[in-house]
């Protein structure tokens, strides 16, 4: 497959390889796969990143090279990366510092095996009982008429073009937010068509909960309920949407939290009903909506979970109280409509400056436009 970015990617071995940088590529599986999860490089920042499985790759690489073993033959011996270490290390990592284990844990391996179903190899090895990792040698290896190329640098260097594009294309991203603060007054549509583009399937999930959280904390903002402790003490209180963290925090399935109310909100492109289920279960069948990334109707959402959650669960009780644990889903129609009512009520500008407060928060974007 190619794609923009291939070209870096080819760069970056020729450089290396010269005349054999082709044939490399036609023959490393592993090269083949980080191709693919680099596509979303020279698109614009709305584009689904692929940070967690590459760097994944990347820190057992990085910790292959720092021990010395692209000059020592002896890397099956080696007693592997602790998981602890390799988890700090992933969140020093830009945009890594929310990341979760899933990707070292299987999901690499498993994406893997889908686009190589008869490849002999996984790229990740661990040992369960030490709770050790290394990548597998036989896929940073090459073999061209009897001499061995090792990619190991080069994958690097690959990817570390691949963070400096996204991080280049997400401070474009807010440069343009920042310039449409300056013009909203008179570019009233450019605003409104902006933030319509970012409630689109393959939106960055990070700018997804960004956009989302920005358009609902509006929303529930104007209504308000009346509550108290007694009959002699009601009083009035407008809703308020709290934002708990960074995106993709390991928050245990809690992403927004709504006051007077108690509610929870868990942001997700998912429709995986184990993933729904765990954090339903993290919060003790305590009622949770599900905002997703997905144009399904929110009947069809519905349906879909149950119907799996009935092939998993044998038992119809189990079922219907994992089910009803799901307090409402917000799909990208339902975001849609509840953007558009705020855009007549006149609150543009005020979802705006929302997206924008919450990019400098979560890229690291300070006043002078940098990105630290």
């Amino acid at each position: 497959m190619e794609h923009i970015f291939t070209g870096k990617i080819k760069e970056i071995l020729n450089k290396k390889f010269k005349k054999k940088s082709d044939e490399i590529i036609s023959k490393s599986e592993l090269l083949q796969y980080i191709n693919f999860k680099t596509k979303s490089a020279n698109k614009s920042s709305k584009a689904k990143s692929s940070f967690a499985n590459l760097y994944a790759i990347y820190i057992l690489i990085e910790d292959y090279i720092n021990n010395g073993f692209l000059k020592k033959d002896n890397y099956s011996k080696y007693a592997g990366a602790e998981f602890s270490r390799l988890f700090a290390r992933q969140r020093e990592l830009p945009f890594g510092e929310k990341l979760q284990n899933h990707a070292l844990k299987n999901r690499v391996n498993s994406e893997f095996q889908k686009y190589f179903p008869n490849s002999n190899y996984i790229p990740i090895l661990r040992n369960l009982e030490t709770n050790r990792y290394w990548i597998n040698e036989n896929l940073l290896k090459v073999v061209i008429k009897k001499q061995t190329y090792n990619l190991a640098e080069s994958i690097i260097e690959i990817i570390d073009g691949y963070i400096k594009t996204k991080k280049d294309s997400f401070e474009r991203f807010i440069s343009s937010c920042l310039e449409l603060q300056q013009l909203r007054k008179t570019e009233t549509n450019k605003v409104h068509e902006f933030i319509i583009g970012l409630l689109k399937p393959n939106v960055d999930t990070r700018l997804f909960e960004i956009v989302s959280y920005s358009i609902l904390k509006a929303y529930y903002k104007d209504q308000k309920i009346y509550w108290g402790f007694d009959k002699t003490s009601i009083k009035e209180d407008y809703l308020k949407l709290y934002k708990t963290g960074r995106t993709n925090a390991n928050d245990g399935g809690i992403d927004f939290v709504m006051k007077p109310l108690g509610r929870f909100f868990q942001v997700t492109e998912s429709l995986d009903v184990k993933k729904y289920f765990l954090d339903i279960d993290k919060l003790e069948h305590y009622p949770i909506s599900f905002v997703i990334k997905t144009e399904l109707t929110e009947k069809e959402i519905i349906s879909l979970l149950k119907k799996n959650a009935e092939k998993l669960y044998s038992v119809k009780n189990v079922v219907d109280r994992y089910m009803a644990s799901i307090e409402e889903v917000i799909n990208l129609s339902k975001l849609n409509s509840i953007f558009e009512s705020e855009f007549k009520k006149g609150c543009l500008n005020e979802i705006l400056d929302e997206i924008v407060r919450q990019c400098k928060v979560e890229f690291n974007y300070d006043d002078a436009g940098n990105n630290g």
